[in-house]
């Protein structure tokens, strides 16, 4: 089969001991980012499987027409920059592991990361050292602090159980069923969304984004937070209301953030970039070569099942049959 890959910034995959799943296949890997529909079209016009990493490139109905060879597109994870129903209409196989039961521990320990860095202001006292400067600014102790964890699922579990151990008291909003989850875990509970954002002195958000979720983090809820709180968010972007979060910095509610998501990615300019009180990294929770193995190792064997004419893990059922597409 004709194979290309996306958005591979470092040329990565290559070098992973999955990657010999696609030996015997013909396997072109791009490791700029392209929005231009019109580009991709061409570079991808003979492509039979498509290789996506997470949420990088949309794959719309227009980018679509442009490519009538293609029969499959294998990724890992929720997949909203997707056309589901495009794909279904053009005969187009969409596998992605959902990986159920399975959190990426590398998005928790980036969030943990992120935590630490912009509480003991790791960043900033790194980099007056190497310009000169013996220390700058006082850091925060965890210790003793509440962190709110907001959305209790796979990955939010496990950065709860990273409070935990730093000995946090840690509070949880979230859908009622991971409510449920996280009493029966030991946590407790705040009694509204409201009360989680006032209430806590590390927010860290952990909900998946959806149409219900996207702007769910209002600026009214930045507003409620303490002047010397820190929000985190290794989720989505589109969680947090538009401009809300700039607002609230420049407000001084909550005092700190630490951002690994971005609504335009690859980010190139943002006001984040420039605030003294925010750490910011290139959305690199998943970025671990562990971790890649573990999701392309998936990956690949949905292009191997599908050659061999058995597909797995089809998120747009029922399967289109083959050459349905012209």
């Amino acid at each position: 089969m004709k194979i290309s890959i996306l958005d591979d910034y470092f040329d990565t995959l290559r070098t992973l001991p999955c990657f010999r799943k696609l030996d015997g296949h013909e396997v072109e890997i791009w490791n700029d980012h392209v929005d231009d529909i019109a580009v991709l079209g061409e570079r991808l016009k003979d492509t039979e499987a498509l290789v996506l990493i997470r949420e990088r490139t949309k794959i719309t109905a227009d980018l679509l027409e442009r490519l009538p060879k293609l029969r499959l597109i294998s990724q890992r994870s929720v997949y909203p920059h997707i056309d589901i129903e495009a794909c279904t209409r053009f005969g187009i196989i969409v596998s992605s592991d959902m990986h159920a039961g399975t959190p990426s521990y590398a998005a928790a320990e980036l969030t943990w990361g992120l935590v630490l860095a912009a509480m003991r202001k790791i960043p900033q006292q790194a980099a007056a050292l190497k310009a000169g400067v013996w220390q700058t600014g006082v850091g925060r102790t965890l210790r003793g602090l509440t962190l709110g964890i907001f959305g209790y699922g796979r990955i939010g579990q496990t950065v709860a159980g990273y409070g935990k151990a730093f000995g946090m008291n840690v509070l949880v909003w979230s859908s009622e069923a991971s409510r449920a989850r996280a009493r029966h875990d030991g946590y407790d509970i705040a009694g509204s969304k409201e009360a989680l954002f006032s209430g806590s002195d590390v927010v860290s958000l952990h909900l998946r984004l959806v149409a219900a979720t996207r702007g769910i983090v209002t600026a009214a809820d930045l507003a409620r937070m303490k002047q010397d709180s820190l929000l985190v968010n290794t989720g989505r972007a589109g969680l947090i209301e538009p401009g809300a979060l700039i607002h609230a910095l420049e407000s001084g509610r909550p005092g700190l953030a630490a951002v690994d998501v971005y609504e335009q990615e690859p980010l190139r300019d943002h006001p984040l970039l420039a605030m003294e009180n925010v750490v910011c990294t290139p959305h690199i929770g998943y970025v671990t070569g562990e971790e890649y193995e573990l999701q392309f190792s998936d990956v690949f064997d949905q292009i191997t099942a599908y050659a061999a004419g058995e597909p797995i893990n089809v998120v747009n059922p029922p399967a289109p049959i083959a050459g349905a597409r012209r």
